[in-house]
């Protein structure tokens, strides 16, 4: 999930290193039954963190531990998406451009800093200042200044009038208050530097941190905010490296929750299993294909570049991908196909890409495909560098991949050149112009279409991928302050119509929240926040 101008996310053998395998038991074994709170509920995944600092991550795998450790001004209570003030006790628009929050008194961090005002205008002029290209500032497209009035009070000046999308950023990535006498105000701040220095204010604080292998969390006594104090004594949280054995280990009760990600065949074959809960959230995960406009076939800095050609290439893609197959082949009905930028259920959502690609119902059209390559004059077969992440978007995306990867070349009009990279290397990659096109997937931050359109077409986006249409850009911002709720469909719609034409990205599919836990565990909650929290986990 920038500069802001224009816009701104095993068994016990294979669980990375032993030593993280014997702190798991080791605490497990020390804290007793974890549903009296006195015990550790022990959570696996293969996701990964890219960075503890809210400014310098915009994924999945960094935010489902921030989420844990940071509080926000607004955030979302459980079953529900709507903002709710959290270190805040109000927030209103006190003019058209300018939204006004007070704080609630004697707010301190985890490490008994006094969180004011000034912490808040401190984290939201650092966002700004470092603007990450894999961080979040793109967020901040509307925000002209924060000014710090008195300890407890801060006023956001905004750019447009009437923002209906601000309250929903600061519940999410670039809203995460951090400490201003820990974090620096200019550049990235460590992961060590942040746990040692206990720079928390949310439920949990860190006791013990090991970068992808494991990270304890405990209660942070200090927390005052919307969701309460947790309700467990600790939470330790396991990096696989395998979800078949991340599967392994839930079901054999080595670990009592399994959330991303677990194959489609592994949870298929969970649910027949009385040892465990397959819990089943609202959609809003969506996965797609990226085209960097200066590195794909034709692109801008290429030898042979030509926009023609470049918009022939992606529109092919568009018109020769399968998306029921990947559906049902790889994926078992767990996604389902998507044919626009802003997916089914969400206010504005379309099926504009159904109508424009392939054979007009939502399958390939190999002959369409053609002769959009033939009326641009690009001669076939097509050299396509294709890269994807073999750990952060599940152990399937290889199937997935290869199966894109045949689609395009039993057609003779590709030829692709399939390879893969670790998270932690590909989120650094895919900024820096290396990849022609890659594999992203989404995760939302807010349920709102905005989530969709702002973060990715907007000419200074997170994709960072040199997409821009300035049209795209005065329709972005046109919706997000326009309060007539038809009036902003309208304009949704819009935008989906005329990115659809560009192609920046190929949307794929959508799918489901998932997580496993074992069946006596209480308080696993995938709702419409899109947020899960560890504060709530107990066993029964």
């Amino acid at each position: 999930m920038a500069s802001a101008s224009t816009h701104r996310k095993r068994a016990v053998g294979t669980l990375i290193g032993a030593t993280a395998f014997a702190l798991v038991l080791a605490s497990c074994t020390a804290g007793g039954d974890s549903g009296t709170g006195d015990g550790s509920i022990l959570v696996g995944t293969t996701d990964k963190v890219v960075t503890l600092d809210p400014a310098g991550s915009y994924d999945n795998g960094s935010f489902a531990v921030q989420n844990q450790v940071y509080a926000f001004l607004l955030n979302s209570p459980l079953g529900s998406p709507d903002p709710e003030p959290d270190l805040a006790e109000s927030a209103e628009f006190t003019s058209p451009t300018e939204y006004t929050v007070t704080l609630k008194p004697g707010l301190k961090f985890a490490n008994g800093h006094d969180l004011t005002a000034s912490d808040v205008k401190f984290t939201f002029d650092r966002q700004l200042a470092i603007a990450a290209p894999d961080g979040p500032s793109s967020l901040l497209y509307n925000l002209e200044s924060t000014e710090a009035v008195d300890d407890t009070t801060v006023v956001f000046t905004l750019k447009a009038a009437n923002d209906q999308v601000f309250p929903q950023i600061l519940t999410t990535f670039p809203g995460a208050i951090v400490d201003e006498e820990v974090f620096s105000p200019t550049e990235l701040t460590p992961d060590e530097e942040i746990v040692a220095a206990e720079a928390f204010n949310g439920q949990y604080t860190i006791a013990s941190y090991d970068f992808n292998k494991t990270i304890e969390f405990v209660p942070n006594e200090n927390y005052a905010g919307l969701l309460g104090p947790a309700e467990n004594s600790s939470v330790i949280l396991s990096y696989y490296a395998d979800s078949s054995n991340l599967k392994l280990d839930v079901q054999e009760g080595n670990i009592d929750v399994a959330y991303r990600s677990l194959s489609a065949t592994d949870v298929e074959d969970l649910r027949g299993d009385d040892q465990v809960v397959v819990h089943d959230g609202p959609g809003g995960e969506i996965r797609y294909i990226v085209f960097n406009f200066n590195t794909q076939p034709y692109g801008a800095t290429t030898p042979e570049a030509d926009p023609a050609k470049a918009l022939a290439v992606r529109q092919a893609v568009a018109s020769l991908v399968d998306r029921a197959e990947i559906a049902d082949q790889v994926y078992k009905g767990t996604y389902t196909p998507l044919y626009s930028f802003v997916p089914e259920g969400f206010t504005g959502a379309t099926e504009v890409l159904k109508d424009l690609y392939g054979d007009g119902e939502g399958g390939p059209d190999a002959d369409k495909a053609a002769e959009i390559l033939s009326a641009a004059g690009v001669q076939t077969p097509v050299a396509l560098s294709l890269q994807y992440s073999p750990d952060h978007y599940g152990p399937s995306s290889g199937d997935e991949y290869a199966l894109v990867k045949s689609q395009l070349e039993a057609t003779g009009l590709f030829t692709v050149d399939l390879q893969s990279t670790e998270w932690v290397q590909y989120s650094e990659d895919r900024v820096s112009d290396v990849y022609p096109a890659y594999q992203l997937g989404w995760f939302p931050d807010y349920s709102d279409a905005d989530n969709y359109l702002t973060p990715f077409f907007l000419t200074e986006n997170f994709l960072g991928n040199h997409y821009s249409n300035p049209t795209v850009d005065e329709l972005i911002q046109q919706q997000g302050v326009t309060q007539d709720p038809a009036e902003r469909t309208a304009i949704i719609e819009e935008i989906q119509a005329t990115v659809a034409n560009d192609l920046s990205t190929v949307p794929l599919l959508q799918g489901a929240q998932v997580a496993v836990s074992g069946a006596d565990i209480d308080g696993v909650t995938l709702d419409a926040s899109f947020k899960f929290r560890f504060a709530g986990l107990v066993k029964g």
